[in-house]
């Protein structure tokens, strides 16, 4: 008998004791209490962004919240910078960063100035809705200004259209969302290249744009 191998019980139990213990975020865990399922259609978002940046050296996500998804991201980048304007997500960020999949938490207001050192890449979810429209192209050309001349940037938003179906806590926040052509307007203004993308509960496609819930952006200088 103390010759056997191992049993997959044993290999499980040594498993579990070697695994990181994680929490959820500030913005998460009230994201799992008030609407479980939200939680899943918002990591799928974070899913496309790391297999469109996969590979990348130095990414900066912008107005991360609590950056509980973005560690989706970190798994295909070799560098993250996760940013916000308030402090209480990057102390909580802090507290919960992981060994495994460490991210590099900083406080930046991105209307008020760029970064002061380059990305490969940069993205922003569910971010442009809430900067009123008079400062969108300071918004992007901040981005802009922040990544290399071949970086790569994607932004992500809620539909005009989705906002009739948006709760009124939302819709409070929700001060610029646009359609999509008036997001690729927008984008065209600023990058050479646009490809956006229609996005209904987990699912990206290239559909109709009025009746996409989400709108991704992937531009490139």
């Amino acid at each position: 008998m103390d010759n056997q191998e191992p049993t997959y019980i044993e290999d499980y139990h040594d498993f579990l004791d070697e695994t990181e213990q994680s929490k959820l975020g500030l913005m998460s865990n009230g994201t799992w209490d008030l609407d479980p399922r939200r939680l899943g259609i918002m990591l799928s978002r974070y899913k496309f962004v790391s297999k469109m940046l996969s590979g990348h050296k130095k990414t900066v996500e912008i107005g991360c919240g609590d950056a509980f998804g973005s560690r989706v991201v970190r798994q295909e980048v070799k560098e993250l910078t996760v940013a916000d304007i308030e402090p209480r997500f990057i102390e909580d960020i802090i507290k919960r960063n992981s060994v495994k999949w460490p991210l590099i938490p900083v406080v930046h207001d991105i209307l008020e100035k760029p970064f002061e050192s380059t990305f490969d890449s940069a993205y922003s979810l569910d971010v442009l809705e809430h900067i009123p429209a008079k400062f969108e192209d300071t918004f992007i050309n901040n981005i802009k200004l922040s990544l290399n001349n071949d970086g790569v940037v994607i932004l992500g938003m809620p539909s005009l259209e989705s906002q009739q179906y948006a709760s009124p806590a939302s819709k409070a926040g929700h001060i610029n969302c646009k359609s999509g052509h008036e997001f690729k307007a927008l984008c065209d203004k600023h990058f050479k290249h646009v490809f956006l993308f229609s996005m209904n509960d987990e699912v990206v496609h290239t559909g109709f744009y009025p009746m996409a819930h989400y709108l991704l952006a992937l531009c490139v200088k």
